[in-house]
């Protein structure tokens, strides 16, 4: 059973003769992606450019499946995969003006297109300044969109119904520069939230990553929330009975703003007031003064 985006990806690459080298692969599904209305794809500013960890993953799974092949540093799709390559007429048709519009881009061209028309995905590309050398505009253009390091302080991120590039977009506007993982357990089903995968993720776009289990709160404390009033007896429960054993942890925390960085606390749900992560943000702000007072993004 695949998904709809992989169903996309492979009808993508049919329109385009069914094969394709990654780079123009990438950047082709990038700028059509970032004209799109509801987009298959998020992407984040990489070391070449807009890149896309889950259509990355996506194309793998397709390989794995026998729906897709890969031949050195091409795409090609399978018998397999163009029997499957099906997409609603109204998406097929939005592809078809694309491939006329932009069919032909190919290599440094397509790559200097992308980075011209999207900047900001372009401030980590280790290839930047050399691809676009003469064209002063465009790397002024690329200076301007980069994030500047946040103001020392404390902020919390919820992942829920986000995707991994896009949770990990809004630290990077947002100055985040170390992301603290509060969970208890840092698994998750949803794609790039596991401890291994979101390391990775922090690492592509220049954040640090740290866990601190301690300050999480076990699953099957969690399991029979319903209600707001069930979600604020179990935060009474944790600021009385656990946060005060954990002021190592929140000691730790303050040295990292101390030492300058914007620490993000991170956990699962959107809203804060449902999420632990905004108890331990106030206990350091208690603790510490209004310097740690947090900032819900």
């Amino acid at each position: 059973m695949l998904f709809k985006r992989q169903r996309f990806l492979l009808a993508f690459l049919d329109a385009f003769g069914g094969e394709m080298k990654h780079l123009d692969f990438q950047k082709l599904l990038f700028i059509y992606c970032m004209e799109a209305e509801e987009p298959w794809y998020e992407f984040i500013p990489h070391r070449f450019g807009g890149f896309s960890f889950t259509s990355h993953a996506d194309k793998r799974k397709l390989v794995e499946k026998g729906f897709l092949d890969e031949k050195e540093d091409w795409w090609v799709l399978s018998e397999r995969g163009t029997s499957a390559a099906t997409l609603p007429d109204a998406e097929y048709k939005k592809v078809g003006r694309f491939v006329k519009a932009r069919g032909g881009l190919r290599g440094e061209v397509l790559v200097a297109e992308a980075y011209r028309r999207y900047p900001y995905y372009a401030t980590r590309s280790e290839i930047a300044h050399d691809l676009l050398a003469p064209d002063l505009e465009a790397l002024a253009s690329i200076d301007a969109a980069r994030c500047s390091r946040g103001k020392p302080g404390v902020c919390t991120i919820g992942y829920e119904g986000k995707s991994l590039e896009g949770y990990l977009n809004r630290l990077v506007r947002n100055g985040v520069t170390l992301l603290c993982d509060v969970r208890r357990n840092p698994l998750s089903r949803k794609y790039g939230f596991s401890k291994g995968a979101l390391v990775k993720g922090c690492e592509a776009v220049g954040i640090h990553y740290q866990h601190l289990p301690q300050l999480g709160i076990p699953s099957e404390s969690r399991r029979l929330l319903q209600t707001q009033q069930d979600y604020d007896e179990l935060f009474a429960r944790y600021e009385r009975e656990s946060l005060p054993k954990q002021m190592a942890a929140l000691i730790l925390i303050r040295n990292w703003v101390d030492e300058g960085e914007r620490v993000a606390l991170t956990c699962y749900e959107h809203l804060p007031e449902q999420c632990h992560r905004h108890c331990v943000a106030e206990a350091l702000e208690q603790a510490f003064g209004a310097k740690f007072s947090p900032r819900h993004l």
